[in-house]
């Protein structure tokens, strides 16, 4: 295996997860009860029903909102409308902003082993500045981990699974794609695109929904650091 001197970083999902106090009001507005300790799981289970992505799909996030609504034992005669009630709320935007534990002490110790960081990120438009006032990342000093860029879709036009998005990644940080891996939590945006770039991806799967999945699976980034570690240059 060549070693590693580049990690790129997906955003939802990776360092962050949908706001616990949004999920449920969406679930209110429906008529419907739900257990916040359900809203985590709910999201990997909803990632699970993109076997295609296409980014600015509708239908790619109803599928992800019914399995989402599923996973928190939603009734089939609620459904139609949860689901109508979630893809409102994400619309709205702001919505990512639980921070996953640990996710930013470990872009900071990956940061720390020295290899190249960079976020490639399916986005709004924000996701930089949302990142920074988080204090999750950002590009130079600041209060979160310090990478060396942040690529969102909206803002370069283009998305996962484009290969372009990587390889423009690949570019700004002088690193060649085999001596990177992608960070990601969807088959078809982050492991499609980052094999189409020639970059070897590695799936997060903390509820192992992707067993039956050819990809490195972790459940945390906090796992990637001790992969990293043991493939560094000499």
């Amino acid at each position: 295996m060549p070693a590693i001197e580049a990690v790129l970083v997906d955003v939802g999902g990776v360092l962050v997860l949908p706001d616990h106090d949004r999920m449920v009001g969406a679930f209110e507005r429906a008529e419907v009860r739900v257990d916040r300790d359900r809203l985590d799981r709910a999201h990997y289970a909803g990632v699970t029903a993109l076997t295609e992505f296409k980014e600015g799909d509708r239908a790619v996030w109803a599928a992800y909102n019914r399995a989402y609504a599923r996973a928190c034992d939603t009734p089939a005669d609620a459904l139609d409308d949860i689901i109508e009630h979630l893809l409102n709320e994400f619309a709205t935007g702001e919505v990512w902003s639980r921070i996953v534990h640990g996710s930013v002490d470990a872009l900071r110790r990956l940061g720390a082993l020295g290899v190249r960081l960079a976020i490639v990120s399916n986005a709004d438009g924000n996701a930089e500045q949302r990142l920074r006032d988080q204090a999750v990342c950002q590009v130079g000093p600041g209060r979160g981990a310090t990478v060396g860029a942040i690529f969102d879709s909206t803002v370069i036009g283009v998305a996962k699974p484009d290969p372009r998005i990587f390889e423009m990644a690949l570019d700004v940080l002088a690193v060649p794609a085999a001596h990177a891996i992608h960070v990601g939590d969807t088959p078809g945006a982050d492991v499609d695109g980052a094999r189409a770039a020639g970059v070897r991806p590695v799936l997060i799967d903390p509820y192992d929904f992707h067993s039956d999945l050819d990809v490195e699976r972790v459940s945390s980034l906090l796992d990637v650091v001790e992969l990293v570690r043991t493939r560094q240059p000499a």
